[in-house]
Parts: C-alpha cells; structure tokens; sequence
C-alpha cells in the first residue's frame, strides 16, 4: 500500500494557551501582515487531503482563515488545555482517513515535502508514527515531536493516555512504533515562542 495525499488529514495544531506569549493566541499572530496559522495552512494543505484546525478559542476567526482550504475547526474535547495529545487525540477522532498529519501553528516554513518523507518511512517500517528530527551545525540532534504522521486507528489508545492523566507526547509515542525521520535543514522547523521571536523573525 502506498499512502497518498487522499488518505491523510491534515491536522493545524492551534489550541494552546500561548504562556510563553503572555497568553495570546499564537496561530492568530501575524507574520509579514498574515496570521502564523494561515501560513501554516498554506503549507500543509497541498500536502493532504482534507484539512482540520484544532483551536479551543477565537473559533471563528479560524473558521474564517480555514474557509479558501475548506477547514473544519475542531476542539479539544478534554478540560484544561492538557497539550498538543489533546489537540491530537480530537483530529484522530474526527478524520475520516487512515492517517493524520499533525503540524503546529508556531512553525510556518517546514518542509513542502513533510507529508511524502514521513509517508515513505511510515510504510518502510510498518510503523505507526512518524516524526522529525534535524541535526544543527554543532551535531546536535533534536526531535520536533508535534510533527508527526499518525494512524488514526490510535484514538483509542492515546484518549487512555490522556484520560490516566499523562501528557508528554514523546512518553505517548514510546508505546507504539515510531520512526523518526532525519530532515536536513533544522532551520525549516524554527518555531516562534515569544513575541520577541517573532519580531526577530519577521526582521529576518
């Protein structure tokens, strides 16, 4: 079987609370006049079928920006913002595809090719996640875990999860079969966690 476009939802990851921003929604910042969802969205949405934002306020905001990908906004069905697993666990219960692609609303120039690399390896290793990692000039390795391409057939097992009252995303993954995949430009995963970030970014 090889895994097409068709059969993976993608899934913008827009419901945290925005700490490290003084709680402002951070899909909703703008980078270059544009909100940092909507950048995200145009990147991931050639890249799948059809499209999910997961957002837990300022719903028809989003609901707007998603109307030109068609989007559906969705929300965390768990209390309290428990993380990205929560945002997670409401796109695998609403896809309709066998697989969710999952990319956060902080990181707008990730790869054109996210869906195909973490595809290709899923089906190499019969896994059941794929993510990324990259490897900075230094040799150092580090791991984008809310990148990921998950089997939705997983619901179950992470609303457990999530329900005994865990939350770490790589803890979640260390059950299942999970590939990672060695992207080679760590700089396509910048994300933005402050305003300051932010400016800086826009600057560049």
């Amino acid at each position: 079987m090889t895994i097409s476009r068709e059969s993976i939802t993608g899934l913008l990851l827009a419901g945290g609370r925005g700490m490290r921003m003084g709680g402002a929604d951070k899909g909703l910042q703008t980078l270059h006049g544009e909100p940092l969802a909507l950048h995200v969205m145009r990147r991931l949405s050639p890249q799948t079928g059809p499209l999910l934002i997961s957002a837990n306020r300022h719903v028809e905001r989003y609901a707007d920006l998603g109307a030109p990908f068609h989007a559906t906004v969705i929300s965390d069905t768990l209390p309290d913002f428990p993380g990205p697993l929560a945002g997670l666990l409401a796109g695998l219960r609403t896809a309709r595809t066998p697989f969710v692609l999952s990319a956060p609303c902080d990181t707008p120039g990730f790869p054109a090719d996210l869906a195909d690399r973490l595809a290709t390896a899923l089906e190499a290793n019969d896994g059941s996640i794929a993510t990324v990692t990259t490897t900075d000039s230094q040799g150092e390795t580090s791991i984008h875990p809310v990148f990921a391409l998950v089997r939705t057939s997983l619901a179950d097992d992470l609303e457990g999860f999530l329900q005994a009252g865990e939350r770490k995303v790589r803890t979640w993954y260390a059950r299942h079969k999970a590939v990672e995949v060695a992207f080679p430009d760590e700089r396509t995963f910048y994300n933005i966690n402050s305003l300051q970030e932010l400016a800086d970014l826009e600057r560049r």
